[in-house]
């Protein structure tokens, strides 16, 4: 199984950028779509964005598109997140997961990824 890792996170004001990182290992990175997550405290882990095997197919939450992009880079297993305009409503965990391999199609549910790094902290003061 792929094995996940976070990073880039930090503290940012508002109105301010960050780019996360999410480095796979283990198993053929291109094999996997992928996607990222991020959790608030006290609330739910929620769908942010996700990618398909080769990057052409992305999908977005509503509360981030036009701001966040992601990509990946297969020579590199290397998946990233690209945020713009970040805002304190942004701040959380974010974690990057995987769906199971014979799973082609990019998925917006949490249950539908079955490996998950230990996620970065972004915190976005006002």
């Amino acid at each position: 199984q792929v094995q996940l890792v976070e990073s880039g996170g930090g503290l940012v004001q508002a109105g301010g950028s960050l780019r996360l990182s999410c480095a796979g290992s283990g198993r053929t990175f291109s094999n996997y779509v992928t996607g990222w997550f991020r959790q608030a405290p006290g609330k739910e882990r929620e769908f942010v964005a996700a990618i398909s095997r080769g990057g052409a197919v992305t999908i977005y939450a509503d509360s981030v598109k036009g701001r966040f992009t992601i990509s990946r880079d297969n020579a590199k297993n290397t998946m990233y997140l690209h945020m713009n305009s970040l805002n304190p409503e942004d701040t959380a965990v974010y974690y990057c997961a995987a769906r199971r391999t014979y799973y082609s199609e990019v998925a917006r549910e949490r249950n539908e990824y079955a490996f998950w790094g230990q996620g970065t902290q972004v915190t976005v003061s006002s």
